[in-house]
């Protein structure tokens, strides 16, 4: 650090204190940390209404265009299956929403949160106004990533999309399905039908909200996080 100090000009300043005197070590600092959040958040780019999406939704309209020669390559946004047989014709690195990304997403927000604290907030969606801590945006993210498989208002579940039978039949309906990637902006499901391994950490998610607060990851940093937090009974989330 005294001696190469160049290196670290461009990253956040390992060496100043945030919450509790936490040091974080990190690429982005503060400014770079806005930028990157207000797109991330903005629902016309990456953030869906199930989650975020793992290519802005702007190359739908604008795909990112190069050359190779006289080659052109192009890279949309697809929302759901790809458009070509690269990677097998699986489209889930070019829009769709992928959980173990968000998963990774809601780690990072959450070690964020436990050092710059409650007074950093970032509007949420960008656009909306409305102002949140880092705690309550891997919240809201888990929230939409829960909206996958719960009833709309309509009483049908995002992840079975268009399928009848799923929706509708009493044998099917409340037997829900881990898909490997979703639909990036109606949240059916895609790819394998049976992935309850990375797709199955909705229920760990679920569970580190239910179970712990942004008060409680302030002051107990990461062990917040990792089981069930043993607290007095009236700062307990109800179950």
């Amino acid at each position: 650090m005294a001696s190469r100090p160049e290196l670290t000009r461009f990253i956040h300043d390992p060496t100043q204190p945030g919450q509790g005197d936490r040091l974080l070590t990190s690429i982005l600092d503060e400014t770079r940390l806005r930028r990157v959040l207000a797109r991330m958040l903005d629902e016309n780019e990456f953030l869906s209404p199930y989650g975020i999406r793992s290519l802005s939704r702007h190359h739908a309209e604008h795909p990112y265009v190069f050359r190779v020669g006289d080659v052109e390559h192009r890279v949309p946004y697809l929302p759901a299956e790809s458009d070509s047989g690269v990677f097998g014709g699986n489209s889930n690195w070019r829009g769709p929403i992928w959980l173990p990304v968000n998963a990774m997403i809601i780690r990072a927000l959450l070690q964020y949160h436990t050092y710059y604290g409650s007074g950093f907030k970032i509007e949420c969606p960008t656009g909306s106004g409305r102002a949140m801590n880092l705690y309550q945006v891997a919240e809201e993210i888990t929230r939409r990533m829960t909206a996958l498989f719960l009833r709309d208002a309509d009483g049908r579940r995002p992840v079975y999309g268009r399928t009848r039978k799923f929706q509708e039949d009493p044998h099917w309906r409340d037997y829900v399905l881990f898909y490997e990637y979703f639909h990036g902006d109606n949240g059916a499901g895609l790819g394998a039908s049976h992935q309850t391994g990375w797709t199955g950490i909705i229920a760990r998610a679920m569970h580190l909200f239910a179970t712990s607060t942004a008060e409680q990851f302030l002051e107990l940093g990461k062990l917040a996080g990792i089981t069930e937090v043993a607290a007095p009974a009236d700062r307990q989330r109800p179950r």
